[in-house]
Parts: structure tokens; sequence; C-alpha cells
């Protein structure tokens, strides 16, 4: 029989909000999309595009952490841009959280909107080490 664990670390956003942070199914990590939201709060990192990409980045970072993942356990990233002339400027952060040539499978997708007016969010799927 698998397991469903709803996990909320309370490292990044407020347990109060309606959704999980992550679901754990199996050995199967699902994260809820992640804004570049300062920890803790509900307002976005100033500095446009690459802040909020850094800050979403670290935020994913940090609850895979919690969860007993790393970056590297990423398999799948959906990213949503507000504006996908923005693209390239996400790419140029994206990249360096990851080993060259070992990127998580992507799509990226314009939006007509984001949360809190988010220029960038992106959910993602790992694969939990084995223990």
């Amino acid at each position: 029989m698998t397991t469903i664990e709803h996990l909320n670390s309370g490292k990044i956003l407020p347990s109060t909000l309606p959704f999980s942070e992550a679901v754990k199914v199996g050995d199967t990590i699902y994260l809820s999309g992640q804004i570049g939201n300062i920890p803790g709060l509900l307002t976005l990192r100033e500095g446009g595009i690459a802040a909020e990409t850094g800050q979403m980045m670290e935020n994913i970072r940090t609850s895979l952490e919690a969860h007993g993942c790393t970056m590297a356990d990423l398999v799948k990233c959906t990213v949503f841009l507000r504006d996908m002339a923005e693209w390239a400027s996400f790419n140029e952060v994206y990249q360096t959280y990851f080993e060259k040539g070992r990127y998580p499978a992507r799509s990226a997708l314009g939006s007509s909107g984001l949360a809190f007016d988010a220029r960038v969010e992106m959910e993602c799927i790992a694969v939990s080490p084995p223990r």
C-alpha cells in the first residue's frame, strides 16, 4: 500500500494557506509551485526576474532539504513566466542551481498572471533517495 504524506516545513510559506508545500507518494515528492517570496512572508524579493528567480530557487532548495532531498533529486520542473521575454534572464539564474548537463526535464510557459504578481513560479517533482 502506498503512503501519501502531506508535508509543510513552515520554512517558506505560512502554514495557513490552503495547500501543502509538498506531497510525498512513495519515493516521489511533488512540490507545490514556489515563487520568489521572502521566507515566512508573502512579499516578493525585490530586484526583478533575476532576484525573484534566485529566491524561488532557494525556496525550492529549502523545501527539498526539509523533506530529505537535494536539487540533484529533481526530475521534472514546470516554469510559469509572467513575461516570456524574461526567459533568458530566468535561465541564467536557474542553470546555476544544477550540475552542468544534469538538469531536470522541464517545461516553460507564459502566464497572464501569477500569485502575488510574481514574475516567475515553478513547480517540481523529485524522487527521494533511498534511506
